[in-house]
């Protein structure tokens, strides 16, 4: 099925607009390329008269050299000087001399080339591309009493979408009826699939597997998270790490220095009588060819492209070759606790009422106010209370403190609810709070305070489980040499706790957000480089300041897939190691396809002086070794990962 026929809708059209249609030149190039090579073949033949060898010999230098021609005109108008322009000055230079055939040969093989650098380079863009079949053509859409086929862009914000067994789920949503297990995979790497039922997310792109579902969508297909995951992921490959910008820089001083080289070299020894212009300008020509940097020059980009889009198809969001480069360079990473190392879901355990005030009285004030805050301690206690049946009193004027407390008028009194500390410190706590704030916070428990106007009304407990892959993280980063902290707006008790755990030594608690962003700078100065993971909601100043920003939970989640540079998609933490390995992998295959480009390079120019070597065998070498790099990154970072994660995947099913 044409993919980009059933997404004419602005959603994915938008999306699909920005990349190139998918194999547009490679036919083209492969027609030219073969036109070439064949026109060049008959003008051997042909004998006679000389009009005709030379009309053939023309057309083929045209279709072989006509996309390059068109890429070098294109960087003159621009003032700059790449290896298309050396490669067709090489070609021109052969014909002058009547080495036609040669010269054909070289843009025969400088076009071919072209042709598998397409190819190879396509399969990454391919990648991101064949995110596009996990939308569906069309959905069931309940509106009132009917029910309609709709195509995905007319699905608007609040439709109920019927969903069956076996069906892709088109647009990003929450259940409001029925049950199922999903499979989340393209969207979150999850091989498993995830049980959904009443108020559970679902997402664009995800396999309904078991069960019927009614889907609310809460986005347009334009804004769903895979609409905004493939949008980022193109943008990722178009921006450039800082090792290929300085080998850009490097192909503009590079290829200028040749141009004056070769100008030399075809002037000086003939007009110094030391050899005679005709077998001097061959040389020059073959010696344009193979020191042409293009394996050098492609050899970064063909990596990082394809190394991004094998980190999107494993679960992990990479903005760009700088983020993926720097991301090997990390010296310490900085986690938030909350939500990161831990699940993020923290429960009530303890309810400890001030003399005079009941537990139910308590928690009733408290729930009341952290009912209008979106923070992960109020829903709790919400919910805690929701599930003692108690009826919330009405409340106004509410209004929050980030990392202090947030506050409401209920009937007859103004609460406050926040943190132990800061409360403390203008209504002190009674000594009966005061002892069990001591043993709540030694057991390794968050506590919330509750003050009604200048009354104390109680403590609220609450934990939060560690994730279980965490220690195993902790112990890989200590292998790579990485040091690991923990930032959180937790007491020091708690921290510690949790900081035991999971085996982080160094641990810094107490803090309000704009300290975290203080302590990143510091650590910056002791270690050097940079990481801090959070959720990108309340740690996104130090998401910003650090080096790589990386986001926990990006699925649904619209800050952390715009501010963070790194984003480990389904709350998998164990994938900062997958992005850790997959960044020093990109190093070597990088230095390899660098170190292969320059040995290359120095041989060829070798061959020429020592041995003079022939056209052909120049273009060969040269030509050959722009495709091995491009293959290498292809082959190393994109396609041997996806066979290890099918095999994964097989195991665990």
């Amino acid at each position: 099925m044409d993919t980009s026929a059933k997404l004419k809708e602005p959603a994915a059209a938008s999306i699909l607009a920005r990349l190139p249609a998918e194999n547009w030149l490679a036919p083209r190039l492969v027609l030219v390329t073969l036109a070439s090579i064949a026109l060049s073949l008959l003008s051997e033949r042909a004998g006679a008269p000389v009009e005709l060898v030379t009309a053939l010999n023309t057309l083929s230098y045209m279709a072989g050299g006509y996309y390059g021609a068109r890429a070098a005109l294109a960087s003159l108008r621009q003032g700059e000087i790449d290896v298309d322009l050396l490669m067709i000055l090489a070609a021109m230079g052969a014909a002058i001399i009547g080495e036609w055939h040669e010269g054909a040969i070289l843009l025969f093989l400088f076009s071919l080339s072209n042709v598998l650098q397409d190819y190879a380079i396509g399969r990454s863009r391919t990648a991101i591309r064949s995110l596009f079949t996990l939308y569906p053509e069309l959905a069931t859409v309940k509106r009132g009493e009917q029910v309609v086929q709709l195509r995905i862009g007319e699905i608007g914000i609040g439709d109920t979408v019927l969903i069956e067994p076996g069906e892709r789920i088109p647009v990003d949503g929450e259940v409001i009826a029925g049950s199922s297990a999903v499979d989340e995979s393209p969207i979150t790497g999850e091989s498993i699939p995830v049980d959904k039922s009443l108020g559970a997310p679902v997402f664009a792109g995800t396999l309904n597997t078991l069960g019927s579902l009614d889907v609310r969508a809460q986005r347009k297909a334009a804004d769903t998270t895979l609409s905004r995951i493939i949008e980022l992921t193109e943008e990722a490959q178009e921006s450039k790490a800082p090792t290929e910008r300085y080998l850009e820089r490097f192909e503009q001083a590079y290829a200028r220095l040749i141009i004056i080289g070769i100008t030399l070299i075809i002037l000086l020894p003939p007009a110094l009588g030391l050899v005679d212009f005709e077998s001097n300008f061959y040389r020059a020509m073959v010696l344009m060819t193979v020191a042409s940097p293009c394996a050098l020059v492609i050899s970064v980009p063909s990596a990082f492209i394809s190394a991004i889009a094998s980190a999107a198809r494993g679960g992990v969001l990479v903005k760009g070759g700088a983020s993926l480069e720097q991301l090997d360079q990390i010296k310490v990473v900085a986690f938030d606790k909350t939500g990161t190392l831990t699940v993020g879901q923290p429960s009530v355990t303890d309810l400890v009422a001030a003399p005079g005030i009941s537990r139910d009285e308590m928690l009733r004030s408290a729930a009341a106010v952290e009912a209008r805050s979106e923070h992960l301690l109020a829903k709790a206690i919400v919910e805690y209370a929701s599930a003692r049946n108690l009826n919330l009193p009405h409340s106004e004027e509410f209004f929050a403190l980030p990392g202090r407390y947030v506050q409401a008028k209920l009937p007859g009194a103004v609460v406050r609810v926040g943190r132990v500390s800061l409360l403390s410190q203008e209504v002190p706590l009674p000594a009966a709070l005061r002892s069990a704030q001591s043993a709540l916070e030694a057991a390794g428990k968050t506590l919330v305070g509750a003050l009604r106007d200048d009354q104390w009304l109680g403590l609220i407990a609450l934990a939060d489980e560690c994730r279980a892959e965490a220690p195993q993280l902790m112990r890989t980063l200590r292998e790579r040499g990485i040091a690991a902290v923990m930032l959180t707006g937790d007491n020091q008790r708690v921290a510690d706790a949790i900081a035991a755990q999971i085996g982080i030594s160094r641990v810094y608690a107490g803090l309000l957000p704009e300290d975290k962003s203080e302590i990143i700078a510091q650590l910056r100065e002791e270690y050097g480089s940079v990481a801090m993971l959070g959720d990108g909601i309340n740690d996104a100043p130090a998401l910003a300041l650090a080096d790589v920003g990386i986001a926990m939970g990006g699925a649904g989640t619209d800050v952390a897939l715009e501010t963070a540079d790194v984003v480990l998609m389904g709350d998998k933490l164990a994938r900062l190691a997958d992005a850790l390995s997959l960044a020093a992998r990109a190093k070597r295959v990088v230095w390899q396809n660098i170190g292969f480009s320059l040995a290359v390079i120095g041989l060829l120019i070798l061959g020429v002086f020592a041995v003079d070597l022939p056209l052909p065998i120049g273009v060969l070498g040269h030509e050959g070794s722009t495709v091995i790099v491009v293959l290498n990154g292809l082959i190393g970072l994109l396609l041997w990962p996806e066979m290890q994660r099918r095999r994964a995947r097989d195991v665990s099913a």
